[in-house]
């Protein structure tokens, strides 16, 4: 019997290179294509994100400045003023100063305190990296119509005729949910209180609060408060100018103050906008916000029925009480840089002020 052998063949090397080789290229194709797939859907939701907080922070400085003035007195509040007074300030908490020029121009709380070129944290870097350039700031103040203060009674005790300290006393029958002094939503330290009677008008930053009896609450209004609004010593503009004028009431007012902060590199968190109101710690609004410019429209009585086309309050002869319109530009970029592949986005609107002037355009 004849016995066939057969012998069993395999790939040879260069075969097998070969499909190792194939299998390779198609594995780094699939690996890519993923990778890009991944990446498109992560700029994707960045971008979104990146607009979603552009457009809030619009919206956000957007209704801040749509309150500018209220409550305030009509031109603006005269602040600590003539001998003994030093500039009351903005933009400061009990830790530190947040803008280089953080001082009210003529010594007045006007409703819109514009701060061209000056919305870089202080101590900071002077530009923000994305850009290359600095930011605007801009500084707002209204009175706070969600806490009743006015519905207390405003008394300035004898042994205090500085008005360094005033004592408040809740309606002798308060309806249902009538919030305290010091309730949740209450007053804090560091906030301010607008005062009026029949001599004028004053502002004071609180410094401390104490119960007072059953019911009442002494508010204190001590010298060298961060923001320099209490000035015992000054020849007017102070508390002290307006006692004895009868009937006081009291309003909480906000100063509310955005600026851009760039946080230190080895924190690796993106600049941010910031918000800080009178004299309480600033918090943040939005990251990789990259720039915020702020523009303005000012009526004078002679630049045309419009009132537009002036854009610098700063210049002579206009004032920040002759605002009429603020034009907000927001720039927000992604979180993360994929290469060259990072997005940015600028939005705008503007907003017409509240009376901060009046013109008639038919008189």
């Amino acid at each position: 019997m004849r016995v066939t052998e057969h012998h069993a063949r395999g790939f040879s090397l260069v075969e097998l290179i070969v499909a190792m080789a194939l299998g390779l290229i198609v594995l780094a194709a699939t690996t890519q294509l993923f990778k890009s797939g991944m990446d498109a859907t992560i700029l994707v939701t960045q971008s979104s994100e990146m607009q979603q907080s552009a457009r809030a922070t619009l919206n956000l400085i957007a209704k801040d400045v749509s309150m500018a003035g209220s409550g305030l007195p009509s031109g603006g509040l005269p602040l600590p003023n003539g001998a003994g007074s030093v500039a009351s300030l903005f933009a400061v908490d009990a830790n530190r100063a947040w803008l280089a020029n953080n001082a009210y121009p003529g010594k007045f709380m006007y409703g819109i305190i514009p701060g061209d070129a000056n919305g870089m944290e202080s101590g900071g870097p002077a530009n923000v990296t994305a850009t290359g350039t600095g930011s605007d700031a801009i500084t707002i103040i209204y009175a706070d119509y969600s806490f009743p203060l006015d519905q207390y009674t405003t008394s300035i005790p004898a042994a205090n005729p500085l008005g360094d300290k005033v004592t408040f006393a809740p309606p002798a029958a308060p309806p249902p949910g009538f919030p305290a002094i010091q309730s949740p939503t209450g007053i804090q330290v560091g906030d301010l209180i607008l005062f009026r009677n029949n001599l004028g008008s004053a502002v004071g930053e609180v410094t401390g609060i104490a119960p007072n009896g059953v019911n009442n609450t002494d508010i204190s209004f001590a010298n060298g408060d961060p923001l320099q609004v209490n000035q015992t010593g000054a020849a007017s503009g102070n508390i002290l100018s307006i006692i004895g004028g009868g009937a006081t009431t009291a309003t909480r007012i906000w100063a509310v103050t955005y600026f851009i902060e760039v946080p230190a590199a080895a924190s690796g968190q993106p600049p941010r906008l910031m918000r800080q109101v009178s004299g309480q710690s600033p918090s943040p609004v939005a990251d990789n916000i990259i720039g915020l410019t702020i523009t303005y429209d000012l009526c004078d009585g002679t630049n045309g029925p419009a009132c537009s086309g002036v854009n610098n309050p700063l210049v002579a002869p206009f004032s920040p009480s002759q605002i009429h319109k603020v034009n907000i530009q927001v720039m927000a970029q992604t979180l993360n840089a994929y290469g060259n592949r990072s997005r940015s986005t600028a939005l705008a609107t503007s907003v017409s002020t509240r009376s901060l002037s009046f013109k008639d355009r038919y008189q």
